[in-house]
């Protein structure tokens, strides 16, 4: 059962009162799993006295997973927002997870704050999540803070981990402060010029790291370039302002240094956090667009979309962003949302994108992990949340001023679900719920898909790999009691011909009484492949009877729908009706579908039919060493490369290739699992439909002989 709403006293004391937008900070903590994020936010509460004592992920005890699947699995699985405050600033947190299959989760974190932080084990270095973070927020133009965990473990070198880092992200990712005393402590560089003697850093030096601070700072400001190049330095505080334009630019992305286990760094990062992190006024503001509709031009951009700049004032219109829904079999729907424009308070009237009709809001909260904290009111910068909103929906754009209607957050790119399951109920009766429930659940994960497929007649629900799908399996089950079976989703063969061929049936039934007749000769000829069916009517002399020959077609048309020698639906392929023969008592609709049916299938049968298989393109993002395995895996999977591109701008991130192929899609059903085990799993691709192709002789055999097998059982 969810927490009831609690006192703000409870967890915050008076810490709420914070009544100006310069006084708010809002930071993702975002990276590769067992970087040790959870436990940095813990740290971060307990220093604030936000909480008494930190919690364990080993006893299922932190504020941000507490969800009962969390605990078990000791691991995040969905974004968690924390607030807590420090002197007299106000700090939002978003814990968000670090496995590749819940990455839509730490993508729509990035639409929240200001600063992306992106946390990295000392003992690991740079991995995958770490890379693609830092890339997707720097396209998210946020400020980005690096923040390595850990530095007390055994055998840390934290000067080799920088040079990684420089090497990896640039030149101007640089130390804040450095580890001392064997990761038991860390030391300012930025206010800090020279170094203490009683207290040497584990690596560099102070000096040297300050100096490297500054001038990456001054140069983008000539006047502080100037005093810098006459007096020798400049003082830090007064930095701040040249500070704040280096981290919107990128020209400096700060390193800090932390141990949540020891506690070494933690009250330094809160310093930071406060001193030197942007506000809501000094970050890069949201990138929000005015259109209506979803129509995109030839590049992918919206067409005739407007740039809106939301203005951090708390006295202007409101302008809210829902960048996470929950659904609650108890509570409801729960939309959170971070506030850019205007207050939100009590009572406030707001209106839900285009929606006519606004709601009221009865409570507001602020969230600490499964606690629900009334506030009275929200400045921009805060993130907030009300529930039992029904039609509430992520991404949605809160207002209260009808100019606002069309205005949208610039969509984020979310890797696309291709990891297909086949889902029906174990219940009969019970496929109704079974899709509520499903919705219910794409409505809370960005990265999650389900569709009815009318070629296989399935309710497929595509994720981003087996973790992804087998987490929403066990919240089905766990959550919304709804028992399930799965199996890999059917692929979509066609069946079509490749050559002419004539079919005749004549459907004679006598059983007393009226009859049936009904006679029907007919040719086929194949179509290019993706020109559909066509149904031509070439009868003269009425050896069909008009009226009949919309029955013909129907009968022909059954066929389509069945298949011919494998059981799947014909495809490109022209019959024309050329002749027949009628009774004047006994012709009945019902014997010229028939008629048409069986003669039709004696045609395909004729024309030398073949089955065809989808083909798609697939793209696949992997690093660059494994180029190789992957290449030569697609080659053994039917496939075929068309293309690579290495670097940054192949969207794999600056060490990683995308490689484009194409390649049967009954060949990619379990890819991911394979591509996990050929890249390490860094891995990740994307499938879209490319055309039709003959299957191998071989497989065409296997596939007649299941289907013939079925007819016989």
């Amino acid at each position: 059962m969810p927490s009831s709403p609690i006192s703000p006293a409870s967890i915050l004391g008076s810490g709420l009162a914070v009544t100006d937008t310069a006084n708010i900070r809002t930071i993702a903590l975002v990276g590769q799993t067992a970087a040790g994020k959870t436990s940095l936010a813990e740290a971060l509460l307990v220093k604030a006295g936000a909480i008494g004592a930190p919690g364990s992920l080993e006893r299922g005890t932190t504020v941000s997973d507490f969800d009962p699947m969390e605990r078990r699995a000791q691991h995040s699985l969905n974004a968690s927002v924390l607030h807590l405050q420090h002197h007299d600033t106000r700090i939002h947190l978003i814990d968000t997870p670090g496995y590749a299959d819940f990455i839509g989760q730490s993508m729509t974190a990035l639409e929240a704050v200001e600063t992306a932080a992106i946390v990295i084990s000392a003992t690991t270095g740079i991995e995958m999540m770490s890379a693609r973070m830092m890339e997707w927020a720097g396209k998210r133009r946020l400020c980005r803070l690096i923040v390595v965990n850990k530095i007390d473990a055994a055998g840390v070198d934290a000067g080799a981990l920088v040079a990684q880092i420089q090497q990896a992200f640039g030149k101007e990712c640089l130390p804040l402060n450095l580890p001392a005393a064997g990761g038991t402590k860390v030391i300012d560089c930025f206010f800090q010029a020279s170094d203490d003697p009683s207290a040497a850093a584990d690596f560099s030096s102070v000096e040297t790291a300050h100096r490297a601070l500054v001038e990456q700072v001054v140069e983008v400001d000539p006047d502080f370039v100037e005093r810098y190049l006459n007096d020798g330095d400049v003082d830090p505080r007064e930095l701040h302002a040249p500070l704040e334009e280096a981290l919107r630019q990128g020209h400096l992305i700060p390193i800090c240094f932390v141990s949540a286990r020891n506690g070494a760094g933690v009250a330094e990062l809160l310093d930071v956090i406060e001193r030197l992190l942007p506000n809501p006024m000094e970050g890069n503001p949201p990138q929000f667009l005015v259109y209506e509709g979803g129509a995109r031009d030839a590049s992918g951009e919206f067409a005739d979309a407007k740039e809106l700049h939301a203005t951090p004032d708390a006295a202007k219109h409101v302008i809210a962003h829902v960048f996470k829904v929950t659904v609650d079999p108890y509570v409801g729907k729960m939309g959170v949302f971070r506030i850019h424009q205007g207050t939100v308070t009590r009572d406030s009237q707001l209106y839900i994108g285009d929606g006519r009709k606004p709601f009221k809001v009865g409570h507001l909260f602020m969230l600490q992990g499964k606690d629900h904290v009334e506030v009275s009111r929200g400045l921009p910068g805060d993130i907030c949340a009300v529930a039992k909103i029904d039609e509430m929906h992520f991404d949605a754009v809160l207002h209260d001023a009808a100019e606002d209607d069309h205005l949208h957050l610039k969509p984020l790119e979310f890797p696309v679900p291709v990891h297909g399951l086949a889902i029906e109920p174990r219940r009969r009766g019970d496929e109704q719920r079974l899709w509520e429930i499903l919705q219910k659940l794409v409505d809370e994960d960005p990265c999650l898909k389900v569709e009815h497929v009318v070629a296989t007649n399935e309710t497929v629900v595509y994720g981003l790999g087996d973790l992804h799908l087998r987490t929403l399996l066990e919240r089905m089950t766990e959550v919304y009691k709804c028992e399930v079976t799965t199996r890999p989703p059917r692929i979509a063969y066609r069946e079509t011909i490749t050559a002419h061929a004539e079919g005749h049936h004549r459907h004679k039934k006598q059983s007393g009484g009226a009859g049936q007749f009904g006679e029907v000769f007919l040719r086929i000829e194949p179509l290019p492949r993706g020109a559909g069916f066509e149904f031509v009517d070439q009868v003269k002399g009425g050896t069909i009877p008009t009226q009949y020959i919309p029955a013909v077609e129907k009968g022909i048309r059954q066929v389509l729908d069945t298949g011919v020698i494998a059981g799947y639906p014909v495809k490109d392929v022209r019959v024309i009706v050329y002749d027949g023969k009628s009774h004047s008592v006994d012709s009945k609709d019902i014997a010229f579908a028939t008629a048409g049916r069986k003669a039709f299938i004696d045609a395909m049968r004729k024309a030398t039919p073949i089955v065809l298989e989808p083909m798609v393109t697939v793209k696949i993002s992997a690093p660059a060493h494994c180029m190789g395995d992957v290449t030569g895996d697609l080659s053994s999977k039917r496939g075929q490369v068309i293309g690579t591109q290495a670097g940054a701008s192949s969207g794999a991130g600056a060490n990683g290739v995308t490689i484009a192929g194409l390649a049967p899609l009954s060949e990619l059903v379990t890819y991911q699992a394979r591509l996990n085990g050929l890249t390490g799993g860094q891995g990740r691709y994307t499938l879209e439909l490319s055309h039709y192709e003959a299957v191998p002789a071989s497989v065409q055999q296997q596939l007649m002989g299941q289907y013939k097998a079925k007819e016989e059982d």
